[in-house]
C-alpha cells in the first residue's frame, strides 16, 4: 500500500479569558478521505514579561463542528440537547513554550473543529495603556497519513485479502448505498501462514469526536465471524480495519464479504411534488384543478402501496434566508401523516459546509383530533448520516455510528421541541412513527397528523431579551454566538442565577445618568465667572453622558435619542474637551491664544478619538499637554510678579488643593476599581468627582470684570436721548 503524508497549518491566534464563546479561538480544519492516521500539533507560548504567569489552556475538539463547550457551567436553554464536548489541557507554567500531540487513528473524513480558550476572565475592566496584559498564543498543525490505494468492497462479493503483519493492519473501505436499512459484515477463511487458526480484530467506522462508535469485534479460530449493523451512514465511504493479533513474522489470510438490506421508500412522486412546488409558489392557474386532480390520483396509488415499503418519505424543500438561516418547507403542507406501519421521514439538508455554525430547532405540534386512540404516541427521531427506520419503545434513536435524539408527542402532552446546538455538517433526518402501548396490531388502521416546522437559526430565540447575537467569522468560516448582559448568562442567554433584577436595572441607570445633574454647579460657577465658553463645553459633555449611559444599559431599562456609536462618541469627546479647557483656563492665558488652543485642541481631540476610542493617550495626551501649558503660564507670571502664583494662600487650601485631590481619586476610581460588576456605582463616583473637580479648579473671574447685575444688564424701560450733534452750517 502506498502512504501519503500531507500538512496542514493555520496562523497562531492570541488567546483571551473566557466570558462567551466569542473569547474561544477556532480553528477549522479539513480531513480528506482514506485517512488513516491524523495527528493534531498544539503549540502554545507565552510572553517573557513579569506580567506573565502560570496559566493554563483548554483545547476543545469536534468533528462536523465547533464544540459546543460551558466553561462557566451555566445552564443551556431548556430543550436543547448537550454533548460535553473531549478536550484536553495545556499547561504554561516554567516553559515559555508547551508542544503537545494528540493522534487520532481512522479519523472521520470531513470538518474538524477545535476550540481554545484560557480561564474565565476575572471581570475587571481594564483601561487600555494602563496595564499591558501578557500575550498567550495558540496554534494548531495537521499531519494527515493518507492512504491513496485503499482496496474497494463491493456489495455481495467475497474478497480475500492478506494482513501482513501485527504493526500493518489491512485497510479496505464500502460505500453504503442509499436507503440501506442494514448492513452485514461477514468474515471466513481466516488462516495463518503457518497454517494456524488466526485471530484478528475488526474495526468499522471512523472515530469522531467528542463521541465515537466504532465499532469492533474479534475473530479467534477458523470459524466465520459477522457484525450486524442497523441504519448504516447513507452514501458514505464505511472504512473497515482488520489488523492482526497473532506473531509478528506470522500473516493471516482473510475473506472478506460485505451485503446491505435495502429498504424501499414509498413516496410521492416527482410529479407530484413538481406540481405541488408549483401551486405553492405560483398560486392558482389554469390548469390547476388538472394538476389537483392528478396529485390525488397518485397520493391515493401512494396510499395502497404504503404497506410495502418501510419508510414514507415526505418531499421537502430547503430555503436558504441568511447567512447560517435556513428554513423547511413541506411540499404537501407543514402537517405531516404518521402511522405506524412504516416510518414517516423528512430529510433536513445540513451539508453545504457552512450550516454548521448555528442551531437546529425542530419543532413537533400533535393533530389531537386526527388520533382515534387515545394513549397512542407519535415517536419521533432527529438523527444525522442514516435515519432510525424502526421506532419501536425499545429503541433509543441510536443508528449505527451515531446517536440521535429522541421526541415524542401524543394527546396529553402535544408540543415538543429540540434544539441542536452546532449540528454537525452531514444530512439530518426526522423520522415519525405511530406507536400503541399494546403493540403495533392495535393501530394498524390510525393515523395521525403532526405539523413540523424545522428551522436553522444563528442564535436561538436571538439570545432572548439580555442578550446579542454576533455572527463571529474564522478565515472563511462563519458561526455564531451569544453575548449576555445584564447578569445573565448561558449558551442563548437563559440562565439567570446571577442575573440583574429589574429593580436593580433602574437603579443602575438612574445612577448612571443623574450623576451627570453634578455638572450643574461647576456650569453655574463656569457661568457666573463669565467662562461662557467653558459653561458650553460642560453642559455638552453632561447632556451627551446622560443620554449615553441611558442608551448603554445592558438590562431594559435603556432610553437611545440617536444612534448608540454617535452618542459614545460624542461622551468621550466632551469628557476629554472638558479637561482640557479646564486646565487652559486656570493657565490664565490671553484671550486671543487661549481660545485659539480651545479650537486646536478641540480638533486634534476629535481626530485622536476617531483613531482609537479607548485609548489612554487620548485622555492622558491633552492633559499632560494642558499641565505643561498651564505651569509654564504660572511660572511666567510668578516670575513677573516676582512672588508665587497664585499667590493668595487660601486659593491654594480652600479651591486648588480640594480639586487636585478629588481630581487624582476619580482618576484612580475610573483606571484601577471598576468592574463588569461594580461599573455602575463606580463610573458614577467618576461622574461625580471630576464635576466637583472643575467646580473647584475654576480660577475666579477677571478683577476688572463686575459681577452679573441683571437690573443692569437687562432694562424693561424706555431712554430718552440726548441728541449733540453738531450743526455745522446756520441758515439766516
Amino acid at each position: 500500500s502506498l502512504y501519503v503524508s500531507e500538512y496542514f497549518s493555520q496562523s497562531a491566534q492570541k488567546l483571551s479569558f473566557y466570558s462567551w464563546y466569542g473569547n474561544a479561538k477556532l480553528f477549522h480544519f479539513h480531513v480528506p478521505e482514506d485517512t488513516v492516521l491524523l495527528r493534531w500539533l498544539l503549540q502554545a507560548s507565552r510572553g517573557k514579561g513579569p506580567e506573565c504567569t502560570s496559566m493554563e489552556i483548554t483545547v476543545h475538539f469536534r468533528h462536523g463542528a465547533p464544540p459546543v463547550i460551558n466553561p462557566l457551567g451555566t445552564r443551556f436553554p431548556a430543550n436543547a440537547t448537550v454533548r460535553p464536548s473531549y478536550n484536553i489541557s495545556i499547561t504554561l507554567s516554567g516553559a515559555v513554550q508547551n508542544t503537545t500531540f494528540v493522534n487520532v487513528s481512522t479519523p472521520a473524513a470531513g470538518d474538524w473543529f477545535i476550540a481554545a480558550h484560557l480561564p474565565e476572565a476575572a471581570g475587571r475592566i481594564e483601561v487600555k495603556g494602563f496595564s499591558t496584559p501578557c500575550p498567550y498564543m495558540f496554534q494548531a498543525d495537521m499531519f494527515v497519513l493518507r492512504l491513496t490505494d485503499m482496496p474497494v468492497l463491493e456489495p455481495g462479493v467475497p474478497m480475500p485479502h492478506t494482513v501482513v503483519s501485527p504493526a500493518k493492519p489491512l485497510h479496505v473501505k464500502v460505500f453504503v448505498p442509499k436507503h440501506a436499512a442494514g448492513m452485514r459484515f461477514q468474515l471466513s477463511s481466516c488462516v495463518t501462514s503457518e497454517q494456524r487458526a488466526c485471530a484478528v480484530r475488526v474495526l468499522l467506522g471512523s472515530i469522531t469526536l467528542p463521541q465515537s462508535f466504532q465499532r469492533s469485534f474479534t475473530c479467534t479460530g477458523s470459524i466465520n465471524c459477522s457484525l450486524a449493523l442497523d441504519s448504516p451512514p447513507w452514501e458514505k465511504w464505511l472504512q473497515i480495519m482488520v489488523e492482526s493479533l497473532g506473531t509478528a513474522n506470522a500473516s493471516v489470510s482473510v475473506e472478506m464479504l460485505a451485503s446491505f438490506t435495502v429498504c424501499r421508500p414509498g413516496s410521492t412522486s416527482s410529479f407530484l411534488n413538481f406540481i405541488s412546488l408549483n401551486q405553492s409558489q405560483a398560486g392558482g392557474r389554469p390548469g390547476a384543478a388538472g394538476g389537483s386532480a392528478a396529485a390525488a390520483g397518485e397520493a391515493a396509488r401512494n396510499a395502497s402501496g404504503q404497506r410495502s415499503s418501510c419508510l414514507q418519505s415526505q418531499p421537502v424543500v430547503r430555503e436558504d434566508l441568511d447567512v447560517v438561516s435556513v428554513r423547511y418547507r413541506l411540499l404537501n403542507g407543514p402537517s405531516v401523516p404518521v402511522s405506524s406501519l412504516s416510518p414517516s421521514l423528512l430529510l433536513l439538508n445540513l451539508n453545504t459546509g457552512m450550516d454548521s455554525g448555528g442551531s437546529l430547532v425542530v419543532n413537533l405540534l400533535l393533530n389531537k383530533t386526527s388520533v382515534s386512540l387515545a394513549n397512542a404516541t407519535v415517536a419521533a427521531c432527529v438523527s444525522a448520516a442514516s435515519p432510525v427506520l424502526s421506532l419501536n419503545a425499545t429503541r433509543n434513536c441510536s443508528t449505527a455510528f451515531s446517536q440521535g435524539y429522541p421526541l415524542s408527542v401524543s394527546t396529553s402532552s402535544a408540543e415538543a421541541t429540540l434544539i441542536v446546538l452546532y449540528p454537525q455538517t452531514d444530512d439530518w433526518f426526522l423520522s415519525l412513527q405511530l406507536l400503541c402501548p399494546k403493540g403495533q396490531g392495535e393501530c394498524t388502521s390510525a393515523e395521525a397528523k403532526v405539523t413540523v416546522f424545522a428551522y436553522l437559526t444563528p442564535c436561538f430565540n436571538d439570545c432572548g431579551p439580555y442578550g446579542q447575537c454576533s455572527l463571529l467569522r474564522r478565515h472563511g468560516y462563519l458561526y455564531a454566538g451569544c453575548s449576555c448582559k445584564a447578569g445573565w448568562g448561558g449558551w442563548s442567554c437563559t440562565d439567570d442565577t446571577k442575573a440583574q433584577s429589574v429593580g436593580t436595572q433602574n437603579l443602575a441607570t438612574l445612577l448612571l445618568t443623574l450623576s451627570n445633574l453634578m455638572f450643574l454647579p461647576a456650569i453655574a460657577v463656569a457661568v457666573y465667572r463669565f467662562y461662557l465658553v467653558e459653561a458650553s463645553v460642560y453642559t455638552y459633555t453632561m447632556f451627551f453622558s446622560t443620554f449615553y449611559h441611558a442608551c448603554d444599559q445592558p438590562g431594559v431599562a435603556v432610553m437611545c435619542i440617536m444612534d448608540y456609536d454617535t452618542l459614545q462618541y460624542c461622551d468621550f469627546l466632551g469628557s476629554v474637551v472638558s479637561i482640557w479647557v479646564t486646565i487652559l483656563c486656570m493657565a490664565r492665558l490671553k484671550k486671543i491664544l487661549k481660545y485659539v488652543l480651545f479650537v486646536l485642541g478641540t480638533l486634534l481631540i476629535a481626530m485622536s478619538l476617531q483613531l482609537d476610542r479607548r485609548g489612554v493617550w487620548n485622555m492622558m495626551g491633552p492633559c499632560l499637554f494642558a499641565l505643561v501649558i498651564m505651569v509654564t503660564a504660572w511660572v511666567h507670571h510668578g516670575a513677573k510678579r516676582r512672588h508665587c502664583y497664585p499667590s493668595s494662600w487660601k486659593r491654594w487650601v480652600f479651591y486648588l488643593l480640594p480639586g487636585i485631590t478629588l481630581a487624582f481619586i476619580a482618576i484612580s476610581v475610573y483606571a484601577f476599581m471598576e468592574t463588569n460588576e461594580n461599573y455602575y456605582y463606580t463610573h458614577s463616583i467618576w461622574h461625580v468627582l471630576v464635576a466637583c473637580s472643575v467646580a473647584f479648579l475654576l480660577p475666579p473671574r477677571d478683577k476688572h470684570k463686575e459681577p452679573w447685575a441683571w437690573s443692569q444688564k437687562l432694562t424693561c424701560r424706555y431712554q430718552i436721548c440726548q441728541n449733540d450733534r453738531e450743526e455745522l452750517y446756520a441758515v439766516t
